[in-house]
């Protein structure tokens, strides 16, 4: 029998961290908790999740603090709730690591369905490992480790900035268009969220080289193999 994924509920209200972690555990996920910002990361060192779900207001240090923390450990797929779809609020929680992001109040369903498609990311991802090459130019690709390395230097990604060059690195030079990478990376064909897709691509290039990422206005992007 295939072991539970292990989901971090972080919410300092106590109404909606026993709802939301009663309907993961019913769902199969083994659940830890807790409860302000210090907690949360403590119990990502104790108890390594799969995943993380995160409020952004916290009691201590917030879910921003928070996310850059437990990332800079060891990446982990990151779910933010946030108060207000404000995209200023959204941006910062994309750019210090989180994958994806739910405006209060939202549906359980959705929550549920957003978890899933957070893993499902990580299967995929560990699928492809044997399929891609291990380099592209000076960019070192280790899929099955989740790790990349430029000029030999090891660059720390965020899960989904791991996953877009994954999608990218599959057709080398090829262009990606947007929509093929919310089904691939976030799992939802057609979803409108470009400003996620944009935010996460300029993440990337900053990490690896705003030349090996190539836009091609209207339509996606594509890996350029530099030497």
């Amino acid at each position: 029998m295939q072991q539970s994924r292990r989901v971090l509920v972080v919410e300092d209200e106590p109404v909606i961290n026993q709802t939301v972690s009663d309907r993961l555990t019913a769902e199969g996920y083994d659940v830890v908790r807790a409860w302000d910002g210090p907690g949360a990361v403590a119990a990502d060192t104790e108890h390594d999740p799969d995943l993380v779900v995160l409020d952004v207001m916290l009691p201590g240090y917030d879910g921003h603090e928070v996310c850059r923390r437990i990332q800079s450990r060891r990446p982990v797929p990151v779910l933010m709730l946030t108060a207000r779809d404000d995209e200023a609020d959204v941006l910062v929680g994309l750019g210090v690591g989180a994958d994806d992001y739910l405006t209060k109040p939202f549906r359980m369903r959705e929550l549920v369905a957003r978890v899933a498609v957070l893993l499902r990311r990580v299967d995929r991802a560990a699928e492809l490992a044997d399929r891609l090459p291990a380099a592209f130019g000076d960019l070192r690709v280790d899929a099955a480790a989740r790790r990349v390395w430029l000029h030999e230097q090891e660059v720390r990604l965020t899960p989904t900035e791991f996953d877009l060059l994954l999608c990218l690195a599959s057709d080398p030079g090829a262009v990606v268009t947007r929509d093929r990478l919310m089904a691939e990376v976030w799992g939802w064909p057609g979803a409108s969220a470009t400003r996620a897709v944009d935010s996460h691509v300029k993440g990337l290039r900053a990490k690896v080289g705003a030349e090996r990422i190539r836009t091609v206005h209207g339509v996606g992007y594509a890996l350029e193999v530099t030497r």
